[in-house]
């Protein structure tokens, strides 16, 4: 591990001053989307864990001729809820990723702050 680096991102590392180094602004930059990008995948992964348990609790309640007990109905039902919870987190509809966003990048960079 390398010690001179700051434990901070945003903050310029050491021999930023010089020619080839990249400049604490595209530092800047290149954070907050490496940490959108992680935001939004955690909040897709949150709501499709979510759908996972709230759809294994109706397969659990439905009557044994049911279309939740049916197999293909289930793994159509799982790769359909994948898809939403990605579009979803797309959205940041819950906002779970602009709470972590909040946490991780100053409020002066946020996206959506502009």
């Amino acid at each position: 591990m390398d010690r001179t680096l700051p434990l901070n991102p945003l903050l310029p590392r050491a021999g930023a001053d010089k020619p080839d180094a990249v400049t604490p602004a595209a530092e800047d930059a290149a954070h907050v989307a490496r940490a959108t990008r992680a935001a939004v995948e955690f909040e897709s992964f949150f709501i499709s864990q979510m759908l996972k348990d709230m759809r294994a609790t109706t397969r659990e309640m439905a009557d044994e001729d049911s279309v939740f007990k049916d197999k293909v109905n289930q793994d159509m039902q799982d790769m359909a809820d994948g898809i939403l919870s990605k579009q979803m987190a797309g959205q940041r509809a819950f906002g779970v990723a602009d709470a972590i966003l909040r946490q991780l990048v100053p409020a002066k960079i946020t996206p959506g702050n502009t």
